[in-house]
């Protein structure tokens, strides 16, 4: 039998009847993810991506049997890990495959001299932060997502934490891993801790959205529970003395492992206060408790020189414990007409507040609330996080008001020379962007691509790059 033309009876022959779905509840599951776009296109019954059929391999060898098979057949294949993306990198644009990651999460190895852990990219993250909780550790990598996510995902979005500040993102956090090419050949890029011959062959696929391969395994790092935590609010006179609170801190070498910078707007959410009158920093240090008692002083006397009021503990606490809440957005998005949406972009010190400024005015006309903070910080720059949030009369208005947002958002991004994404990644909201964002790049990013997947089967319709349907 076939679905399509996809060659559904080789791959029942590799994986089993059991894990090849032709079944049209599980293409539709697999063919909207949680980007706000396609939660809305469901919403309406609408199927503009549809995939053809769903596969669920259990181990590398059967992943790479579903990429020979595809690439044979000439065969779009687009991975999925536990469907969490909001843009849009999930759905198989031109059908074909789903590569449903969801079974490949293997046997958790915890080496506690080495600090690393390793476990098949299917693997939910949250429920692995849990497992290593119990023993003593963590991953210091905290995205509101956790629970919903994959650490394969992980990769393939470039994706990072609320901890980012101190620990880093992906890029820092990734010990090493196997990806397995279009041709079905499993590559391991470790690093025993550093290697320098050669480029770094584990940035390569970090980011690229299952384009240039499929991750089957991943080793990440692990860092002991931190003794002491020390937490503190700030009331800020302006979001120019905010953003300069945080240049002076990351400039100083400070390494405060939760920084948190609401506008106005989104301090009142953020203080559960609708008259709050004021930005707010949230403020979080860890680690030895000497240290960290003693970082904790130097960011008071640091936010206190810029104009900051300390209000206390109190509501950093009580963010820690709703982070992981999408209630706002999910019911927004769930109503008639409701719509919600979050666009993270970033640039340096010097141009960020210019862009804040901007993008706060143009997307003003286009939702109810424009709110804004300022939550992953280094010491060139920052970036600047978006929520927007309305009502519109209908579904199909609601989903123009989305189409909108991204046009206006991504156009003021390119025209600022801003970077389009900063931990979410490209998908579909991104990829008509991807070439005049990256330039001279995109020519070497689509040279790649043709090298290592010449039939251009790997996620078609991301990153602005062509497939084997042109």
């Amino acid at each position: 039998m076939t679905a399509g033309g996809v060659p559904t009876d080789e791959l029942v022959q590799a994986l089993g009847a059991g894990n090849v779905s032709t079944e049209a509840a599980e293409l539709e599951a697999r063919s909207h993810d949680s980007w706000p776009v396609a939660v809305k296109w469901a919403r309406m019954g609408r199927h503009p991506h549809p995939a053809e059929v769903v596969v669920r391999p259990g181990t590398a060898a059967e992943v790479a049997d579903v990429l020979r098979i595809a690439r044979r057949a000439r065969t779009p294949v687009t991975p999925w890990g536990l469907g969490s993306s909001v843009t849009g990198q999930a759905l198989p644009v031109e059908g074909g495959i789903v590569l449903d990651l969801s079974r490949l999460t293997g046997t958790m190895a915890l080496d506690e001299v080495d600090l690393t852990v390793t476990v098949g990219a299917g693997a939910n993250a949250g429920e692995l932060e849990d497992r290593l909780n119990e023993r003593g550790y963590t991953l210091n990598n905290s995205p509101q997502s956790l629970y919903r996510s994959s650490v394969g995902g992980w990769l393939a979005t470039l994706q990072t934490g609320q901890f980012s500040s101190r620990y880093g993102g992906i890029e820092q956090l990734v010990h090493g891993y196997v990806v397995t090419l279009a041709d079905g050949e499993s590559i391991p890029l470790r690093a025993s801790p550093r290697r320098a011959m050669g480029p770094d062959l584990r940035q390569l696929f970090l980011g690229s959205e299952g384009t240039l391969g499929v991750v089957t395994e991943v080793t990440l790092k692990v860092f002991p529970r931190a003794e002491h935590r020390r937490f503190s609010a700030y009331d800020l006179p302006s979001v120019q003395a905010g953003l300069a609170a945080m240049r002076e801190t990351m400039a100083l070498g400070l390494r405060p492992f939760l920084v948190r910078f609401y506008d106005l707007d989104e301090a009142r959410h953020a203080m559960v206060d609708e008259a709050y009158g004021s930005p707010v920093l949230f403020l979080g240090t860890e680690g030895v408790r000497g240290v960290a008692e003693a970082e904790h002083a130097a960011l008071a006397e640091l936010v206190e020189s810029h104009g900051g009021r300390a209000v206390g503990p109190e509501p950093v606490e009580a963010w820690m414990a709703r982070r992981f809440d999408f209630s706002t957005v999910e019911r927004l998005l769930d109503e008639e007409g409701g719509y919600a949406e979050t666009v993270e972009v970033a640039h340096l010190w010097s141009r960020i507040e210019p862009l804040y400024d901007e993008l706060k005015v143009a997307l003003a006309p286009l939702a109810d609330e424009v709110l804004g903070h300022f939550s992953h910080v280094y010491t060139q720059g920052t970036s600047l996080y978006l929520i927007l949030l309305g009502r519109a009369g209908t579904d199909p208005e609601a989903e123009a008001r989305l189409s909108a947002i991204w046009e206006t958002a991504m156009g003021v991004c390119l025209r600022q020379g801003a970077e389009l994404s900063h931990h979410h990644g490209g998908g579909l909201a991104r990829s008509r962007y991807a070439a005049e964002s990256l330039g001279d790049a995109h020519r070497l990013l689509q040279r790649i691509k043709d090298s290592l997947d010449p039939e251009g089967v790997l996620n078609p319709g991301k990153l602005g790059l062509r497939s084997s349907r042109g």
